[in-house]
């Protein structure tokens, strides 16, 4: 038995955990917020406090007797240095939402959606690190000049861990969130970071799933590292035929695809993953800000609504809820708001309108989904994440609503995990023990398998790295039962809203 570390430094602080290099358990873990001086924008930090927290996490010989080591960082962030590889502002964090003019600027100039779908599969947003190089340019123009390259936050942290080696690398994963790199024909678009800054910079190698980084000083093995929500996937196990639905105030929609997407629409954002596969993700602005704003309507909290839906039937007595609360991205309607149909007398219960909330929230989820599967992605099962998975509602309404098995996962450190998995990937891969061309495989204990069918429990397949789950019937009514609520949904979407999806 080895044992190695991910380590994942999120906006907020820096997880690390140690697990069996053969089983994926859990053996240690650590936790250290960053340290952010009074007044520090939220938007930037010094990169220190990254490792000031990652020390901090590591304390207690956490690390003790690790062979290997993976990293992942949050997507979006930039760090520019200059000619001797020093930072020449603090890093950009992806929250920082300051570029959106610059976004639209570049949006534009390279003919819109189709073209930016085509030139990286994925249209500049004021998140991105494309965006990000424009606002610099225009905003703080000395520091501009004297950028000579680029990094991502975990490229960044490799580097240091590595002792800031003359090579700077990164993965396909993390780079295919920069808007100039292609996860389609895995090159950067280096005359987009000249269009974006105005001048070349150098920026790092992307190194192949398996590939490891370099070794540290005292002989530890890192590994290429890759961005949160890739190492989340690769915890996760997730494999061809598997989706996520993450719960969110917005929605998250990601599954594992053979190949790179490209939709002129920009509704679909081609990213790659840190196996070799690609992530085709979709993105809905209303996912549990449909439910707060509904729990507190009603005067209770989430508990209190999923509790109250339940006391309904499916299809909520006819009530519809177009959930477009803050406008919505998927379909496109930014300037929207929420609509709530089917107002009866015998509809016009507390019960019925927590009822609504749920399927409208799970229905346009649902749509998400539908994008991904009507361009050929093939969705066999259902990963539900984030605090909401928990509510029974959720639980009882989503595998009916999604028309596929729903898995809920335990609640794990999975963007550590994954770090971890890579870890041991390239570690095998080094000893000859381990595939290139697969992760090991890592159970997942503890897992919940819902299945659409009424009052049948589902059999755990366990494919993809995970275990079987437990399987229990979801109790929400079968899957003609969610159809039929489903035909209602988009009955009133398009009647509200006529040809919204007609180009998705």
């Amino acid at each position: 038995m080895g044992k190695v570390a991910g380590i994942d430094s999120s906006t907020a602080g820096t997880t690390v955990v140690v697990c069996d290099s053969d089983t994926g358990e859990v053996l240690r873990q650590g936790y250290a917020p960053h340290e952010v001086p009074d007044g520090e924008k939220p938007t930037e930090i010094d990169p220190q406090a990254w490792l000031l927290s990652l020390g901090e996490a590591a304390k207690g010989g956490v690390l003790e007797g690790v062979q290997a080591i993976g990293i992942s960082g949050q997507q979006h962030g930039l760090l520019a240095l200059d000619a001797g590889g020093v930072t020449v502002r603090p890093a950009l964090l992806r929250g920082d939402k300051r570029a959106q003019v610059q976004a639209a600027d570049l949006m534009q100039e390279l003919g819109g959606a189709a073209g930016w779908a085509d030139a990286v599969g994925a249209q500049p947003q004021a998140a991105y690190p494309v965006a990000k190089l424009r606002w610099l340019a225009q905003n703080e123009p000395a520091a501009a000049k004297r950028i000579a390259e680029v990094m991502l936050p975990h490229d960044w942290l490799v580097w240091q861990l590595l002792g800031q080696p003359a090579r700077r690398t990164t993965d396909r994963g993390d780079a295919s969130g920069t808007g100039y790199w292609s996860a389609a024909t895995g090159e950067y678009r280096k005359d987009l970071v000249e269009l974006a800054l105005g001048h070349q910079v150098a920026l790092p190698d992307v190194l192949a799933p398996a590939e490891p980084a370099g070794q540290t000083p005292e002989g530890l093995l890192i590994s290429a590292g890759t961005g949160d929500n890739m190492a989340a996937a690769l915890g996760l196990g997730l494999g061809p035929g598997d989706a996520v639905v993450s719960l969110g105030a917005a929605g998250t929609v990601f599954a594992v695809h053979h190949e790179a997407l490209k939709d002129p629409t920009g509704t679909v954002t081609a990213f790659a993953d840190a196996t070799g596969r690609h992530l085709p993700v979709v993105q809905v602005r209303n996912a549990v800000r449909t439910l707060r704003g509904t729990a507190e309507l009603l005067g209770t909290d989430l508990a209190g609504l999923s509790e109250l839906a339940l006391q309904s039937t499916p299809g909520a007595y006819g009530l519809v809820l177009l959930p477009y609360l803050e406008g919505e991205r998927t379909p496109d309607l930014p300037h929207t708001a929420g609509t709530l149909t089917g107002l009866r007398r015998e509809s016009m219960k507390r019960e019925h309108l927590a009822r609504a909330a749920f399927e409208g929230m799970l229905c346009g989820l649902a749509d998400a989904l539908d994008v991904l599967r009507n361009k050929g992605v093939e969705v066999r099962r259902v990963f539900l994440l984030g605090a909401a998975a928990e509510l029974p509602a959720v639980q009882a309404l989503a595998p009916a609503l999604f028309g596929t098995l729903v898995v809920v996962p335990p609640a794990a450190e999975y963007a550590a995990i994954g770090a971890a998995r890579q870890a041991a990937w390239s570690l095998g891969a080094v000893l000859g023990s381990q595939s290139q061309s697969e992760p090991p495989h890592w159970p997942m204990p503890g897992a919940v398998l819902l299945d659409p069918a009424d009052g049948e429990p589902a059999e755990g397949t366990g494919h993809g790295g995970h275990g079987s789950p437990e399987g229990r019937s979801s109790g929400g009514g079968g899957a003609a039962v969610g159809s039929a609520v489903r035909q209602q949904y988009i009955a009133v979407r398009e009647q509200t809203h006529p040809g919204a999806f007609a180009s998705l």
